[in-house]
Formats: C-alpha cells, sequence, structure tokens
C-alpha cells in the first residue's frame, strides 16, 4: 500500500513563531504584521508594505508569517435583547 502526502509550498507553512508589538516594519518603523523569510536574511513589514508586493514576496520566500488578521476590528455581536437606536 502507498501513502501519497501532499506538500505544501514553503512560503504557505504554518509558523508557530509570533509577531510582537517590538518587531518592526523594516521599510516605514510601523508594526509589523508580517515576517517573510528567505533563503538569506528576513524581512519584517506592515500590513500596508506587505500588501504591495504580497506576490513577489511570496514567490521568493522560504516562509511567511502573517498575522494581518490582527488588524481586523473585533466582530461586534448585538444582544438579542438589546435595542438598536439610529
Amino acid at each position: 500500500m502507498t501513502t501519497s502526502t501532499a506538500t505544501l509550498p514553503q512560503a504557505d507553512r504554518v509558523e508557530t513563531s509570533l509577531l510582537t508589538v517590538a518587531d518592526r516594519c523594516d521599510s516605514c518603523g510601523s508594526q509589523a504584521y508580517v515576517r517573510v523569510e528567505f533563503p538569506v536574511g528576513e524581512l519584517s513589514l506592515c500590513g500596508h508594505h506587505f500588501n504591495k508586493s504580497e506576490q513577489r514576496l511570496r514567490d521568493l520566500a522560504v516562509t511567511v508569517v502573517d498575522e494581518r488578521y490582527k488588524l481586523e476590528p473585533p466582530s461586534r455581536k448585538l444582544d438579542e435583547n438589546a435595542s438598536s437606536v439610529f
């Protein structure tokens, strides 16, 4: 019996290392939400600067740690019993 496993491209693998507020964008100094690791070196980028070149960076990257989901506002759930005032 043979077993086949699909291998994700390096840039799509999930990393366990997390970015902190101390990680800064190498382009502008804002908080970094993405770390792109290359065969030699790495870049930390804010969401804006990663978005500008995302496809090219993913093509060249060994791994990408993407935490841009942290930029999404928390979902607001209305209490079913609460009334809305508009």
